[in-house]
C-alpha cells in the first residue's frame, strides 16, 4: 500500500517537473523569439524560427505628362504674336504648351503663346497688346510680354498691375528686330531674354496658379461621350477671308492647322502646327470705337466644341472673373481631361459657323 502511494507521488512530482520545465522552456523561448518561437512547437510550422516580415508596398510613381510638368512652380511667359503675317512666318508656337487667337480689329486675329519650363530661342513676331487677352494671361498666372499695347490695354495692365513685359516701354533688350523683314512685323524674342527682364524687373518666376487644364498622361477616347461626332476637319471663321481650320491626321492622331486654306508653317522647322487638343470657345464680340477696337463678352457662360483623336464633343465654358480659370465641361457636366499634346484655344465670335465635317 505505501509503496503504490509513494509512486503516485513521484509520478505526481514527475508531472509537475515536466510542467515547470515546459512553462520555463516556453518563457524562454517568447522572451527570445517572441510569438514565432512558440510556433517552433506548432505543427502548423514546425521548419521556421522566424516568421518573414511582409515588405511595405513601393507607391506607384505618378505617370509625368510630355507636355508640361504639372509640378514645377515655374510661372509662364505668356507672349503676343502678330497674325497678320502669311502661313509661314510663325517662329516658337511649337514650344507652346497652350495656345489662344481672339479677333482683333478689322476682323483679323492675334495669337497669344503660353510657354512653361523651355528655352525656346525664337519666339514671334511679338505684336501689341489688346485687354481682352489679359484675362487668359491672368488665369494661367503668366508673365505677360508684348510690344506696345492700345489704350484699353495699357489702362488695364496698370490697374490690374499685370506682370508684364513692354518692348516700347520696360522691356529693356528683351526684343530685337530682324532688320530682313518689313516693320513693325520684325520683333522677336527669347525665353532667356525674357527671364532676365523679368528679373530686371522684380517680378516672381515662380508661383502657385497651377494649370488650366487637367491632362491625361494615358490616352483617353471621348467616342462615348454625349453628342459625339467623327472630326475629320473642322473650320472656323473671324469674317469671310479669315478662316481657320483643322485636320486629322490618324496616323500621328493630331490636328493640322491650316489658316485661310493653308497650312500653318513653323518658321524654323518649315513643319505644320499640330494640336493634339483643339478647343473652340464661341463668344460675342462687340466693337468698342471708331478705331474698330474690339472686346469680347467673356466673363460670362458660352458653347463650344472640343476634338481629340478624330472626335468632336459639344461642350460648356464659364468664366467667372478676369484672373478666374476658364472652366470647361462636357454637356454630362463633368469636367474636360485633355490628351497630352500641344492645345489650341479658337475663340471665335458667336456669329460666325463652325462647321464639323466626318
Amino acid at each position: 500500500m505505501s509503496k503504490r502511494i509513494s509512486r503516485k507521488k513521484r509520478k505526481r512530482k514527475t508531472i509537475i517537473i515536466v510542467i515547470i520545465v515546459g512553462l520555463v522552456l516556453g518563457l524562454f523561448l517568447y522572451l527570445a523569439f517572441g510569438k514565432n518561437g512558440l510556433k517552433f512547437f506548432s505543427n502548423d510550422n514546425q521548419e521556421a524560427f522566424v516568421e518573414e516580415e511582409t515588405p511595405e508596398p513601393t507607391p506607384t510613381p505618378r505617370p509625368k505628362l510630355k507636355i508640361v510638368d504639372e509640378d514645377s512652380n515655374t510661372r509662364p511667359f505668356a507672349v503676343m504674336i502678330d497674325n497678320n503675317v502669311g502661313n509661314d512666318k510663325h517662329a516658337g508656337l511649337l514650344d507652346s504648351f497652350v495656345t489662344y487667337e481672339i479677333i482683333v480689329e478689322g476682323g483679323l486675329s492675334r495669337i497669344m503663346a503660353v510657354f512653361k519650363d523651355t528655352d525656346t530661342k525664337l519666339i514671334g513676331p511679338v505684336r501689341s497688346s489688346r485687354h481682352y487677352f489679359l484675362d487668359y494671361a491672368l488665369e494661367n498666372g503668366a508673365i505677360y510680354a508684348h510690344y506696345g499695347w492700345s489704350t484699353f490695354a495699357e489702362t488695364d495692365i496698370r490697374n490690374l498691375k499685370v506682370n508684364n513685359i513692354n518692348g516700347m516701354t520696360n522691356g529693356g533688350n528683351a526684343y530685337w528686330r530682324d532688320k530682313t523683314i518689313a516693320s513693325p512685323h520684325n520683333v522677336f524674342t527669347s525665353i532667356e531674354n525674357l527671364k532676365t527682364q523679368a528679373e530686371k524687373l522684380g517680378y516672381s518666376l515662380t508661383g502657385d496658379q497651377g494649370l488650366v487644364f487637367k491632362y491625361s498622361p494615358e490616352p483617353i477616347s471621348i467616342a462615348e461621350k454625349e453628342g459625339a461626332t467623327p472630326a475629320n476637319e473642322i473650320i472656323t471663321k473671324y469674317q469671310s477671308r479669315q478662316t481657320r481650320s483643322y485636320t486629322y491626321d490618324s496616323t500621328n492622331e493630331v490636328y493640322l492647322r491650316n489658316m485661310n486654306g493653308k497650312p500653318h508653317i513653323d518658321k524654323e522647322s518649315k513643319t505644320q502646327l499640330s494640336y493634339k487638343n483643339v478647343i473652340v470657345m464661341q463668344v460675342e464680340n462687340y466693337t468698342l470705337d471708331s478705331e474698330d477696337h474690339q472686346d469680347i463678352r467673356n466673363i460670362k457662360s458660352g458653347n463650344g466644341y472640343f476634338l481629340t483623336n478624330g472626335y468632336s464633343v459639344p461642350i460648356n465654358w464659364t468664366k467667372s472673373s478676369r484672373a478666374g480659370k476658364t472652366t470647361y465641361r462636357y454637356t454630362d457636366g463633368s469636367e474636360l481631361i485633355l490628351n497630352d499634346g500641344r492645345t489650341f484655344v479658337q475663340i471665335v465670335p458667336l456669329n460666325q459657323p463652325v462647321t464639323i465635317n466626318e
